[in-house]
């Protein structure tokens, strides 16, 4: 980063609170349904923020802000990626600026200071991943120069990095809310953080949108790796995306029961009808954890058989290490048991 002004010209420092993630009880192995549609908004695109699902590498928050951002947010100690399911604005960052649409991944690198700003007639929804370790384009989608190769569900034209440099030239005091771990810390700068007149390198916050997710498909049932979007230590993310269904005559085109043995495996419903499940809404999540079996609901199968394609859009994470639903998840005490 090339700044105007030393970025160390610090004027004060404070403690800012924690935000903790605290597990609820679990005393039973069970499946999941947590309905976050009609969650109420509060706070901006960090204070709203609702954990609901966690571990030591990945922690899951909903998010509906009722207020523009306050001040600028640093992670000091995570990656980020905000998926918009709905709202339209731009995220600033010391990089520049980078617009942001619906069903946007957008993936901001731990130490990236950043503000967003949505259009005032929209209303941001957002599901916020916060991954210990960096998120990552999965290394089999790589030539060995870095590259995407031919036949990845996406391609460099996809990803889109700032669209142009923001340089604020301005002395005054600036707070920046820093977050490492669960402490929150406030610090003033004497002038404003984005002042840089160029940068390069690799690391920088991008956008990839959902629907530019290309699909693969057969004449049997694909296996979720065909969906992976990203990974990092310890969890993958996939994209369920509209495509062509099975093209077998006897094909079953629903995923058919399974186990997971080595992942935890969590749905969120963006868009579309569902052809599995039923009583599943936008923005359900669904936690199937390892060492017990889930499938289609009863009449899916038979029902799907003379379906051709599906308008499904879906977010999944499957994650090495077990989730814990959290007591700031909606109805904490109270879970859908429907498989």
């Amino acid at each position: 980063m090339y700044h105007l002004r030393p970025p160390t010209r610090v004027t004060k420092i404070e403690p800012a609170g924690t935000m903790t993630y605290d597990a609820a009880e679990q005393p039973a192995l069970r499946h999941h349904h947590l309905r976050t549609k009609s969650i109420p908004t509060q706070g901006d695109p960090i204070t709203g923020r609702i954990p609901l699902l966690t571990n030591a590498d990945v922690t899951l928050h909903r998010c509906r802000p009722a207020k523009p951002q306050a001040e600028l947010f640093r992670n000091a100690t995570a990656d980020e990626v905000v998926f918009v399911h709905r709202g339209r604005g731009v995220l600033r960052t010391m990089f520049g600026v980078l617009r942001v649409q619906p069903f946007d991944y957008v993936v901001i690198p731990k130490c990236t200071t950043y503000e967003f700003e949505f259009d005032a007639d929209t209303a941001p929804d957002l599901l916020v991943i916060e991954s210990a370790g960096n998120v990552e384009v999965p290394p089999r989608y790589l030539n060995p120069d870095g590259q995407l190769m031919l036949g990845a569900p996406y391609y460099e034209r996809d990803l889109h990095g700032p669209s142009e440099l923001l340089t604020v030239d301005r002395e005054g005091e600036v707070p920046i809310l820093i977050k490492d771990g669960s402490r929150l810390t406030r610090y003033t700068l004497s002038a404003h953080p984005f002042d840089a007149v160029g940068w390069d390198g690799l690391v920088y916050p991008f956008t990839f949108n959902a629907d530019d997710f290309e699909p693969i498909t057969g004449t049997i049932h694909q296996p979720p790796p065909v969906q992976q979007t990203f990974e990092a230590p310890g969890f993958v993310i996939c994209t369920f995306a509209p495509r062509m269904l099975d093209t077998h005559p006897e094909a079953i085109k629903v995923p058919y029961a399974h186990s997971n043995v080595e992942a935890d495996e969590v749905l969120y419903y963006v868009r579309g009808k569902f052809g599995s499940r039923r009583g599943v809404d936008e923005s359900s999540f669904t936690l199937h954890p390892r060492g017990i079996p889930h499938g289609p609901h009863p009449g899916t199968i038979v029902a799907s058989r003379a379906m051709t394609h599906t308008d499904e859009l879906a977010v999944m994470l499957d994650t090495f290490r077990p989730l814990s639903l959290t007591k700031q998840a909606p109805g904490a005490g109270r879970r859908d048991v429907s498989v």
